[in-house]
């Protein structure tokens, strides 16, 4: 690898947490050199152009509230379109709308009792989400850590609200329908959306870690190079050739951080299929998710009428996502005939993205944040070690270079690293 001896630390793997790690390192005087295997940046936030339409490698929202995302990211850059707050729900029980009344009143007629839920239920979620929403985070990290479903009931929702209203919508968040997910993190990822905008970059989700590619020195940053293994100098690249580097960071998806660094802990991992689908006209005119209410799908949404340049050809892009590794193609278009209430029999379908570990598990109790130091100058950094969010994994790769430079003893100035020790949501 050419210009290896003047490298201080190798970071593997270009996805936010080792993007953001770069930044830190490079802004504290290090020379760093960042490997990714794949031919862009981002992990599994890429964007690929498929027939004239954007589409993301499984669907995915931003969130403007994270602390990372505003420290880092020029958000007016991005050109972000938002979603209509909250959520649609649909199937058996007929079609409401889930919404926050403080930002829409006037979408939240189906709030009232005896619509979407009882009195009781309503009051106690109104109830939780205030206090979600002007509690410090501090004191809901350090809340007791039990199961989503446990403190739902805790908080005085009923089993029959969470599983007719939450228990679907919180599938797509999680990417799991038990509500097993740590309790501190759900509070945390209600606050947040509670707080922010979920939205979608005029590019797709794949202009966010190229934004902040662009921020790093050029040189920094190598594609197509994948990593063979970490050796005791530094490490050695699939070609056979070897970088000798005192320090290196692992920024990569949990199976593979577990390969390169034996006997790491890693946990399990949560499996989508989002399939995209071209018709001729928009099913719903409406930048809105929509939520199957029976669970056969997790959500789908209108993705043209979030970011109508998504569409090369003004046809509307519909993406849905399934819980799982594989789909029915049939079977889906089948359901989103009914979740829709249109013919989608001359839909296009143009492609399926199977992500086997779209997602980190996070039961209870769940650790938010975990250090980077694996072994002497051996870090390991990802959403996988903090929350399942773009905020876990660059507060991660800030993590990772604040702990690398404090073994050091500092480089030039260790102020330049942008904190959020927490390295969860907040």
């Amino acid at each position: 690898m050419g210009g290896a001896a003047a490298v201080d630390v190798i970071v593997v793997g270009a996805g936010l947490a080792g993007l953001a790690c770069a930044q830190d390192l490079t802004a504290a005087g290090l020379r760093v050199r960042v490997l990714e295997r794949s031919d862009a940046v981002g992990g599994r936030m890429r964007t690929d152009l498929v027939r004239g339409f954007r589409l993301d490698r499984g669907f995915q929202v931003f969130n403007t509230s994270y602390p990372q995302v505003r420290r880092r990211v020029d958000l007016r850059a991005l050109r972000l379109h938002a979603f209509t707050p909250g959520f649609v729900l649909a199937g058996s029980r007929g079609r409401y709308r889930f919404s926050d009344p403080t930002r829409r009143p006037d979408l939240a007629a189906d709030l009232l009792p005896g619509r979407l839920a009882p009195l009781r239920d309503v009051a106690a979620l109104g109830l939780l989400s205030a206090r979600d929403m002007v509690l410090p985070p501090a004191l809901l990290r350090r809340g007791r850590d039990v199961p989503t479903r446990n403190a739902l009931a805790a908080a005085g929702v009923s089993a029959a609200t969470v599983d007719a209203v939450l228990r679907p919508f919180l599938a797509g968040v999680f990417l799991e329908d038990e509500l097993h997910t740590s309790s501190r993190v759900f509070h945390l990822v209600w606050r947040s959306m509670l707080r922010g905008t979920l939205c979608l970059p005029e590019e797709g989700i794949g202009a966010v870690p190229a934004q902040l590619a662009r921020e790093l020195p050029v040189g920094t940053l190598r594609l197509g190079v994948p990593v063979a293994e970490l050796t005791p100098d530094g490490v050695r690249l699939a070609d056979g050739s070897e970088a000798a580097v005192p320090s290196v960071v692992v920024a990569t998806e949990p199976a593979e951080a577990a390969r390169l660094l034996p006997g790491l802990a890693v946990p399990a991992t949560s499996a989508v299929t989002t399939l995209y689908h071209a018709a001729p006209v928009s099913p719903l005119r409406e930048p809105v998710l929509l939520v199957d209410s029976d669970r056969e799908l997790l959500n789908s949404v209108v993705l043209s009428e979030v970011v109508p340049g998504c569409s090369g050809d003004g046809r509307a892009l519909v993406s849905t996502s399934v819980l799982g590794d594989r789909a029915d193609e049939a079977r889906v278009r089948a359901r989103l005939a009914e979740l829709y209430e249109c013919d989608t029999s001359d839909w296009e379908h143009l492609a399926d993205y199977r992500i086997p570990a779209a997602l980190p598990a996070m039961p209870a109790p769940h650790p938010l944040t975990r250090s980077s130091r694996f072994a002497p100058g051996r870090y390991v950094c990802g959403d996988h070690r903090t929350t399942s969010s773009v905020q876990g994994a660059l507060a991660s790769g800030a993590r990772a270079a604040r702990e690398l430079l404090a073994d050091l003893g500092g480089v030039a100035s260790g102020a330049a690293v942008q904190g959020n020790g927490s390295g969860t949501i907040g």
